[in-house]
């Protein structure tokens, strides 16, 4: 008899609990059950801002071109393909490659390097601008603009929609082996039909600054401010140059279009790509400066890195590897 009423005295409890749950899920706001929100379709601002020394270092993000895996000399196409097969990057429609420029206050000068594509190659690039004031910064702020190269995505930037210059108060520098050639008149002439583009972006690009007298250039090797040296790397272009910032024991290195793709041309250096003015230069210029900064232990700040393009080069028994910064919030000194 005990037993049966344990049982009965069960049954009535958990008839109780159903009971009670129904009663409080009735009570719950009809929301509830609804479908969640629309997806959000846009995303964060494209900078980051690390110390490098006493200098702060802005990256900006200016978008992205896909670069079609053929372009890629130096390697079989399998070799290729397991290599960026590696970084499970999907090549089927290109490579996706960044396009970055930075920003450095040296608490005396505000520099921009390189100026990204604005609308020179397509809708996926020319936000530097949105990127920069998303930063804290104006365009009217930048006091000098260090160019690695002329190409139009480095340069087109320079130029507003309007056609003035898009740093009104900057002084634009380029080596002086660049200008020699994208600049003269008789060399662009002279070159096959499709390369034509390129030598005319670069004229339009620094054409604004010329005219008022605020396009200047440098010898390889040159300091062109306090802390900051030009660091001659040839072959992607005839007058490609770094920039060597130092601050403290610390130095930062950015260096343009050393590299176009991360997978590829760490582990393999002796890769060039279909743009490269000089091939056999480019590959001598890459090998020698990975060789430094891995040895020097170098920042680096890649114009084709993976955004924020920032990081360090790492020798490895066969060729190298790219070592991206951690994400890490600004301490202030």
């Amino acid at each position: 008899m005990a037993q049966n009423n344990s049982r009965n005295a069960r049954k009535i409890l958990l008839a109780a609990m159903i009971a009670a749950t129904a009663a409080v899920t009735a009570l719950l706001p009809a929301t509830a059950s609804a479908a969640p929100p629309a997806r959000q379709t846009t995303q964060v601002p494209g900078y980051y801002r690390l110390n490098v020394g006493d200098i702060e270092v802005t990256a900006l993000y200016d978008g992205y071109v896909a670069l079609d895996t053929k372009l890629l000399k130096g390697a079989s196409a399998n070799d290729i393909q397991q290599l960026i097969g590696r970084m499970f990057i999907a090549s089927s429609k290109g490579v996706q490659t960044a396009v970055n420029a930075f920003l450095i206050n040296t608490g005396k000068n505000l520099i921009l390097i390189d100026t990204g594509a604005a609308k020179c190659f397509g809708p996926t690039l020319g936000v530097i601008g949105d990127n920069l004031r998303a930063a804290g910064y104006e365009p009217a702020q930048i006091d000098s603009v260090l160019l690695t190269h002329l190409h139009g995505d480095h340069a087109c930037g320079l130029v507003a929609a309007d056609g003035k210059p898009a740093f009104p108060n900057a002084t634009v520098y380029v080596s002086r082996d660049e200008a020699g050639f994208w600049l003269n008149k008789d060399i662009a002439a002279k070159a096959p039909k499709e390369a034509q583009g390129f030598f005319k972006m670069a004229d339009d690009s620094v054409a604004p600054y010329a005219r008022d007298g605020k396009l200047k250039q440098f010898a390889a090797g040159d300091k062109l401010m306090e802390g900051v040296v030009s660091v001659p790397t040839p072959g992607h272009t005839p007058g490609h140059a770094g920039y060597m910032f130092s601050s403290g024991d610390q130095q930062l290195l950015v260096w343009g279009d050393i590299v176009h793709s991360h997978a590829v041309q760490f582990a393999r250096p002796e890769v060039a790509i279909e743009f490269d003015v000089d091939n056999k230069k480019a590959i001598a210029t890459r090998k020698k400066v990975f060789a430094d900064a891995a040895k020097n232990k170098l920042w680096i700040a890649g114009a084709h890195l993976p955004f924020p393009g920032i990081g360090h080069v790492r020798a490895e028994k066969k060729g190298y590897a790219w070592v991206p910064l951690e994400y890490s919030p600004v301490i202030s000194k």
